[in-house]
């Protein structure tokens, strides 16, 4: 797998198995020149009519056609065609879900008023209990509104929306180059890093349904949105087209 011999040689450097700790369980490494369809499903339109703006009064249309797979990377491409926005949002729902572990993204932003690019998780039993009990772990969100700021949160019945818990996290220079965002989850707690900096740490002493659903299988989304509740609500439409670049998403248990 590509980028993965520097990653071991590091910590055989160090006299540590990586191996020994975590064992890579699940990569998508974007090689070939399509999606593959066994792991991801395109959620497709404006979300209605069961929710629609995708919950968050987004102003894209999600389609099939604002992505590419090249040198071995995804890029997801938000555009402004004549009065309507378009981008690509995937997800793993019904094909691949975890139950702890660290999940791993190596990826570039999309940047500009309006923009909002996010890895994520869901509550694989969303369909059956609804949003926010099913729980949702946001990897990576960022909002060109802010920035050089990234957000790490957590929605759970008991805190959720604009209550949620929730760092934010200021990291200059953020928008350049390729970082790695990861959480690491297991049953006590569930941490978050950036370029393998904790920069917020989840462990409630309290477990109830409301304030813990984190035990339980999730599923995995990346999508690029633009603006709503939380990205917008002002729109630059000087700055399209833009890029959320992904290398990789990486599951070690």
């Amino acid at each position: 797998m590509k980028n993965i011999l520097p990653i071991l040689f590091f910590f055989l450097s160090l006299g540590i198995s990586y191996a020994q700790e975590r064992t890579l369980v699940w990569a998508e490494e974007f090689e070939g020149n399509k999606i593959n369809e066994n792991d991801w499903t395109f959620e497709l339109g404006d979300g209605c009519p069961y929710i629609c703006g995708w919950g968050n009064k987004e102003k894209q249309i999600y389609t099939r056609n604002n992505h590419r797979l090249e040198n071995g990377m995804l890029y997801i491409q938000a555009r402004k065609e004549k009065e309507q926005y378009t981008s690509t949002r995937i997800v793993t729902k019904g094909k691949r879900q975890f139950q702890y572990g660290r999940f791993e993204t190596r990826a570039k932003l999309a940047v500009g008023e309006g923009v909002w690019p996010a890895f994520w998780l869901l509550g694989s039993n969303i369909d059956a209990v609804g949003w926010p009990l099913s729980g949702e772990i946001d990897v990576l969100e960022y909002v060109g509104r802010s920035p050089e700021e990234i957000f790490t949160t957590l929605h759970t019945q008991d805190k959720n929306g604009d209550f949620a818990n929730s760092k934010t996290t200021r990291i200059p220079n953020i928008e350049e180059g390729f970082h790695v965002y990861a959480a690491e989850w297991d049953a006590e707690k569930i941490a978050f890093f950036v370029d393998d900096v904790n920069v917020y740490t989840f462990a409630p002493k309290e477990r109830t349904e409301a304030i813990w659903p984190f035990d339980q299988p999730f599923y995995l989304l990346l999508n690029l949105a633009i603006g709503g509740h939380f990205g917008g609500p002002a729109v630059d439409d000087s700055i399209f087209p833009q890029e959320f670049i992904v290398d990789y998403i990486r599951v070690y248990q």
